[in-house]
């Protein structure tokens, strides 16, 4: 097979599996909003259960809710029917999800549910099926065709039942005005984690950066600037900070002042109004403001504007 077919149907399975989510949006109606209801009132766990497939799209949206404010876990159909219903509560919500609606492990666990009173949201692709008659809200993730070039393998309906898992999440979210402090109590862990609770002052340099006077000539503060292995000057009078000169300042000089440029002195080239954070801002912040303002380091600065540290790109490097 050339690589123009391989490309081909790749690009034809991403066009089908983007028609497949677009074709959810006429399929929200009140089912969904009576789900979201009960999701956000809920007293006890959202416990989305699944088979096959469909198991490992539950699991992913489980997982999905746990981390954004809602209470939530994975429960295998299978192992419910031998014992494992004893972890669901009378507090608690089952999301049962199938494409046929007709999935034999979940319509056996029906039975035990409704004579408990758990209620039951399904998530399938047939509102007619004996899971969606038997739910209390009935949430339709329907697909027109599969991506898979037999039209058989569940490509377009797990990537349109994942979406819709996203889509109760999103929701959620907003209803509990989730933020990001919430966010990262339950992500403590790897980089998300440390940039969401990790702080300025924690990661800042602390001394040995090269302070420079803004009369210095640029040759010498080019030796400054390298010997303090940050890539910058900052330019300050007394404890008053005047600005701040990189090498790529220094280096732009040189360009433009060509033989003029041992007569530029500091204050010729810098930065007149560098960019500051505050010692207890979080890592997440620096990486905003390095992608709106494009640059690459701030001066931190306390309450009364004195330089106590300086952050770079690589303190959010982790």
């Amino acid at each position: 097979m050339d690589n123009s077919k391989v490309k081909e149907i790749a690009e034809k399975c991403f066009r089908d599996e983007a028609e497949a989510l677009l074709g959810l949006i006429p399929q929200l109606d009140e089912g969904f909003e009576k789900a979201v209801d009960m999701m956000y009132h809920c007293c006890g766990h959202v416990i989305v259960t699944g088979v096959g497939k469909s198991g490992h799209v539950g699991a992913k949206m489980a997982a999905t809710l746990a981390s954004t404010g809602t209470p939530s876990f994975f429960l295998n159909a299978q192992d419910a029917l031998h014992g494992d219903l004893g972890m669901i509560t009378d507090d608690d919500i089952v999301v049962m999800i199938s494409n046929s609606g007709n999935t034999d492990e979940l319509l056996r666990l029906v039975d035990c549910l409704q004579i408990r009173k758990v209620p039951i949201i399904g998530m399938t692709g047939n509102p007619d099926s004996l899971i969606a008659r038997n739910s209390d809200t009935h949430i339709r993730v329907w697909v027109e065709k599969e991506a898979c070039p037999l039209n058989l393998a569940p490509t377009s309906s797990t990537t349109a039942a994942i979406a819709m898992g996203d889509a109760l999440a999103c929701v959620l979210m907003e209803l509990r005005d989730f933020k990001k402090n919430d966010f990262a109590r339950f992500h403590p862990g790897g980089s998300l984690g440390y940039k969401l609770v990790t702080k300025v002052k924690d990661v800042m340099y602390k001394g040995n950066f090269p302070i420079l006077p803004p009369h210095m000539r640029l040759g010498d503060a080019l030796i400054h600037i390298s010997n303090g292995k940050l890539g910058l000057g900052v330019v300050m009078d007394g404890e008053k900070i005047m600005g701040i000169i990189t090498d790529g300042d220094i280096r732009r000089a040189v360009e433009g002042a060509q033989s003029n440029f041992f007569q530029l002195s500091v204050s010729d080239v810098m930065t007149k109004t560098p960019k500051t954070i505050d010692p207890d801002a979080k890592l997440t912040k620096i990486q905003a403001m390095f992608r709106k303002y494009k640059i690459h380091s701030l001066l931190v600065v306390d309450k009364d504007e004195h330089l106590i540290g300086i952050v770079d790109y690589f303190a959010i490097m982790q």
